[in-house]
């Protein structure tokens, strides 16, 4: 083998890689902090994104179907996800690395990979148990085990962006099950909570000495317990939030920034598009409040001027989950139940009712499945909103403050809704 064979064999061996090497890493600076992503800075324009076709619950896995059914499903969502600018998605662990890669590759989106840490329960000794302890010895134990396994598992795969664990796990300490309740009142004392962060910081450890290459989130519901997040959770990269707060998030940056001050991202946001007073559809309301979420969350990014300590969101959610009422019944039926209370949403609330309807917040509404067990979705007005304000860089040396508000006046809702009455519903 001659010596420019053998050169031009390297050559190719270290292109590859490099291509398949990627580091995201978090960069503090005065007076903020931003992400960046092979030597680029990277603003998240995120989305919940999960797959359950009509009929279907939590219990469906789009990951053990035929691989040309998956690569339908992928292609038709991934293809209006990148036309409206989201570059990643939120989706839980389970999906195979090579699909993280084939949405990297195929449409330049990235995944954060979300673990929920015993949200919904753990298995132990053989048997589920539906409640997690966090102060359990042997649920310790499996948690980080499960843990260890997927940072080993998913520590190469091109496309992903960052660990996320749990899910709001800061109320499924208070909640009997898997539905969504009114927001509990929650105490610093609660020794429950501080076995959570503890363990969370164990397990951002943990991952840290299996994937030094990416950074590790946690998912708390709005922001409750930050002052027990501050002392437990120093290990932690990102604070990861679940918030529904309507049209304003009120202080949440700064708060974050006095007693934490560490990047915080919006791992779930946004408003179901059913109005519980007049019984309809709603896609205004539904577009107004991301509007204004959205605004917010790049006000506050670096360069903006506020808090800048924001890298991100993710819009909860791509498609509405028919199953969330009830969760096993009714699967084929669009629900209209109202299961908790939100005073931020005066579009259609009334003291003392529920007016949060879990199953209408997709910004696309399913059809009902094809042949093949996909589905296709309508767009609805919140879609075309996300469209332009993803257009929108806040790292723009020339978008400052005052050009970024002027360039979210200009989008329009009631255009959004006229865009929206072109496909059939």
């Amino acid at each position: 083998m001659n010596k420019r064979y053998i050169n031009l064999l390297l050559f190719i061996f270290l292109l590859v890689s490099c291509a398949q090497h990627k580091q995201d890493t978090l960069i503090s600076s005065s007076p903020g902090t931003h992400i960046t992503v092979d030597n680029q800075l990277f603003f998240i324009k995120g989305m919940n994104w999960s797959y359950s076709p009509i009929g279907t619950n939590y219990a469906y896995s789009l990951w053990v179907q035929p691989e040309e059914t998956i690569k339908i499903a992928l292609d038709q969502d991934m293809t209006r996800l990148k036309n409206i600018g989201v570059n990643t998605l939120r989706i839980y662990a389970g999906i195979p690395a090579k699909w993280i890669e084939y949405i990297y590759y195929n449409y330049g989106i990235y995944t954060v990979l979300n673990h929920s840490f015993g949200r919904y329960g753990v298995m132990l000794d053989g048997n589920w148990n539906p409640t997690t302890d966090y102060g359990d010895s042997l649920s310790q134990k499996v948690l980080l085990t499960e843990i260890a396994a997927l940072a080993k598992t998913y520590k190469d795969t091109r496309g992903l962006l960052m660990y996320l664990l749990g899910n709001e796990n800061n109320y499924g300490l208070y909640w009997e099950g898997g539905e969504t309740e009114d927001i509990p009142i929650m105490e610093n004392t609660d020794q429950r909570a501080h076995h959570l962060y503890a363990l969370f910081n164990k397990a951002s450890l943990l991952i840290k000495t299996v994937d030094s290459t990416h950074q590790v989130a946690i998912c708390n519901g709005d922001l409750g317990f930050l002052d027990l997040i501050a002392t437990e959770c120093p290990d932690v990269d990102v604070l990861g939030i679940n918030i529904y707060r309507g049209i304003s998030f009120g202080e949440a940056f700064q708060e974050v920034k006095k007693k934490y001050n560490k990047p915080v991202m919006f791992t779930e946001f946004g408003a179901d598009a059913y109005n519980n007073n007049k019984k309809e559809e709603d896609q205004y309301s539904q577009a107004e409040y991301l509007l204004n979420n959205w605004k917010e969350i790049y006000q506050n990014a670096v360069g903006q001027g506020k808090s800048e300590n924001c890298i991100g969101g993710f819009t909860f959610q791509w498609s509405d989950g028919w199953w969330k009422t009830g969760q096993t019944i009714n699967l084929d039926k669009h629900d209209i139940t109202a299961s908790w209370s939100n005073g931020g949403y005066q579009n259609d609330f009334i003291k003392g009712q529920n007016n949060m309807n879990e199953e209408w917040f997709g910004i696309c509404a399913k059809t009902f499945n094809n042949s093949e067990g996909t589905y296709l979705v309508n767009p609805r007005a919140a879609y075309y909103i996300l469209q332009e304000v993803h257009k929108l860089n806040p790292y723009q040396k020339d978008l400052r403050p005052e050009q970024l508000n002027a360039a979210f006046s200009k989008i329009k809702v009631n255009e959004a809704i006229e865009k929206a009455k072109i496909l059939p519903r």
